[in-house]
């Protein structure tokens, strides 16, 4: 039996940035080497797929899957990962709560592709060409991944057993997570690594009022106090309906929440919890004001779901 921890890493329909924040462990992920083998890991060293179908069943110890689940390829991935993997990890927004990968749920597959491939102004004039799964040159059928009508969370296609939000996640939680696959202290499965049971309000140094919003205004658009809430300020943040864990940095920094850590707990839609929370803060009472007030952010719904549109309720358009 092998005593150095086994582990995978995999990079589904994302930016990479969970990789990055992967390697922004600094030294650790240097030392990770003396406690672990790293199995497979696309991004960073040579490994194929047969590799890790040639592995028995939980041979690995932990695997870490980053990014939602947007095709064919993806979701092999996962299932296979999931079977090869005593505890499998969803690492980051994408994976947990779709991410901005999920944002595509909220138009079709059809206005995806049209737009991509048949009006696009980077195209060569006349071109029509759409991606197909299967292609046949000269006899020999080519395959690529099929993309699918919608994006998923990784739980909705396999059993988690570990949650680490985050976009990317914080390199500290990351670290944290390895070392407790590496001394068996893991908190029970289902548990969220890193964030706390508070929304990040809660832990934003800046000072809070009562909150009477008259107007939002772009963050190029404003100076803001150094040390006042930005919501305050007619700076949209979501740190109200946002799980804290982060540190809040975005807020200390100067920069609105955006919401990456998903809901807070007992929340179950992020995206209605801020429409809620944030028309309830508006200095308005008729409606013609209301919306006055509302039509200053220019996309509502993609500030209220920018994370979590395939954890959510919605999960897609209904045209899609």
């Amino acid at each position: 039996m092998a005593t150095r921890l086994q582990i995978a890493l995999y990079w589904g329909s994302a930016c990479g940035g969970c990789d990055v924040a992967v390697l922004d462990t600094n030294e650790f992920v240097l030392s990770l080497g003396d406690v672990a083998d790293v199995r497979f890991w696309p991004i960073a060293v040579d490994g194929k797929y047969h590799d890790v179908e040639a592995m028995a069943d939980g041979e690995l110890d932990l695997a870490l899957y980053s990014g939602a689940v947007r095709n064919s390829e993806n979701e092999e991935v996962a299932k296979l990962l999931r079977r090869k993997s005593r505890v499998l990890v969803a690492l980051g927004s994408c994976a947990c709560q779709g991410g901005i990968v999920a944002l595509a749920n909220m138009t079709t597959h059809d206005e995806i592709l049209e737009a991509s491939y048949l009006d696009n102004p980077t195209l060569e004039p006349g071109s029509r060409a759409l991606p197909r799964p299967e292609t046949t040159i000269d006899g020999v059928v080519l395959r690529i991944p099929q993309f699918y009508r919608r994006v998923f969370t990784l739980a909705a296609i396999v059993p988690v057993d570990y949650y680490v939000p985050g976009c990317p996640p914080a390199p500290a939680h990351l670290e944290a997570a390895l070392r407790g696959a590496a001394t068996g202290t893991l908190p029970p499965p289902g548990s969220v690594l890193g964030a706390l049971d508070r929304a990040l309000c809660e832990d934003c140094p800046r000072l809070r009022g009562e909150k009477k919003i008259d107007r939002f205004r772009r963050p190029f658009e404003i100076i803001p106090t150094p040390d006042r809430c930005l919501l305050e300020q007619g700076i949209v943040c979501a740190g109200f309906a946002t799980r804290s864990g982060c540190g809040a940095r975005c807020p200390a920094g100067g920069v609105p929440c955006r919401g990456c850590y998903g809901p807070p707990p007992n929340v179950i839609d992020q995206g209605a919890k801020f429409v809620a929370g944030l028309g309830s803060m508006i200095d308005a009472r008729d409606p013609a004001g209301i919306d006055r007030v509302l039509d200053e952010v220019p996309d509502i719904a993609g500030y209220a779901y920018r994370f979590g549109v395939a954890a959510s309720l919605l999960q897609r358009s209904m045209k899609s």
